[in-house]
């Protein structure tokens, strides 16, 4: 009919690591959008690559049954607009996504990720297009929200790990070593450490000390306990290896020419090398030092898999459909992060390049001491 307006066209693309919750985000989003809003839904596949390689699917049917399923029906992959591989050269394909999104006639585009999907944003917003993020990850490192989807769940993963370990560390008196994921922020090892009763608990945010640990452990055979949990985040190490890492982050923070940038990228990536392996040196440390048998758990990507938690379902649900109302009101060049049980907009340049870390007095921490947890300082 004559005047009236063109409904929006949105289009949705999954970056970053996968995680659970990201099919309810995308049904959340898009059912709301399409429902509510008559809009129209296209799906990009495989992150920023498929957004710059102009691959899409529309999203209508397709958004049935997919709640409950882990993963993302579009795929995912870590590439940077501005920074992506082809045919092995990086090349900056940021005008190829602007064409992608012109092509499409887009009104606004959806980006669910991390903190380095929100940088990502960012330079799309600057680069003229309207875009919002949905918070997701597994760390619970995204600031100004309360919560990220996928945290909740591989919460439960790792908590339940811990619980079945303790049969084994118990039986055979044993110190069993669980790693769990978390490189630079230690939320998902403390709260499993405390919601499934580790002895020790090591998180980035807190250097430790191998001889405190063990002087802990012993200290428990003393009193009885003649076995240890020590759940450790991947990024936990030695006040050392700590001051290391974060003299090559601000190095690379600072580089400025491309030769500075390559040497310090070099420099961090030493530093990360030289951390690998490091959860079975610490294992066989305390095992030298306590003399109780040390065995070690790897719990990796069985963290980030599976059906998501009741709580991922309805904290992506809603935040999704909150992306919806903001692209209706024409609020863009935000986040959609949760704060109680609502949800509000939050300026992409007060997320990206920022992370969350665990607070030192933060209550989980200060919970974890008063019940005599060791966290290794």
């Amino acid at each position: 009919m004559p005047g009236m307006a063109r409904a929006k066209r949105i289009g949705i693309l999954t970056a970053g690591g996968d995680s659970p919750g990201l099919n309810a985000a995308i049904r959340g989003i898009g059912k709301a959008a399409i429902d509510t809003y008559g809009m129209t839904v296209i799906g990009f596949r495989d992150g920023f690559r498929g957004l710059a390689e102009n691959r899409s699917q529309p999203l209508d049917h397709r958004l049935s049954g997919i709640l409950t399923v882990g993963g993302t029906i579009l795929g995912t992959s870590r590439d940077k607009p501005h920074r992506m591989l082809v045919d092995g050269e990086v090349v900056d394909m940021t005008g190829a996504v602007v064409d992608t999104y012109k092509k499409h006639r887009l009104d606004a585009l959806v980006c669910l990720g991390g903190g380095g999907t929100a940088k990502n944003a960012l330079r799309l917003v600057r680069a003229g297009l309207d875009v919002i993020t949905l918070p997701k990850t597994i760390d619970n490192d995204i600031v100004m929200t309360d919560a990220s989807f996928g945290f909740a769940t591989a919460l439960d993963i790792a908590t339940e790990a811990i619980d079945r370990l303790h049969s084994t560390a118990h039986s055979h008196h044993r110190i069993i070593v669980v790693e769990i994921m978390g490189h630079r922020a230690g939320w998902l090892a403390l709260g499993a450490g405390v919601a499934g009763g580790a002895d020790v608990i090591l998180i980035p945010e807190v250097p430790y000390d191998v001889n405190s640990i063990a002087a802990a452990i012993r200290r428990r055979v003393q009193s009885g306990s003649a076995f240890s949990i020590v759940a450790v985040a991947e990024g936990a190490r030695s006040p050392e290896d700590a001051a290391a890492f974060e003299a090559a982050e601000l190095r690379k923070k600072k580089a400025s020419t491309p030769d500075e940038i390559r040497e310090a990228v070099a420099a961090l990536a030493a530093v990360e090398a030289a951390h690998a392996g490091n959860t079975y040196r610490l294992a066989a440390q305390l095992e030298a030092l306590t003399g109780l048998e040390s065995r070690v758990t790897i719990l990796g990507y069985v963290q980030r898999g599976g059906t998501p938690s009741a709580a991922d379902r309805l904290l992506a649900t809603r935040l999704g459909s909150a992306g919806a109302d903001l692209i209706n009101q024409g609020v863009f060049g935000v986040m959609v992060a949760a704060r109680g049980e609502g949800a509000e907009p939050v300026p992409l340049d007060q997320v990206a390049g920022k992370r969350k870390p665990v607070p030192p007095d933060h209550p989980w921490v200060q919970a974890a001491r008063h019940v005599g947890t060791c966290l290794g300082d």
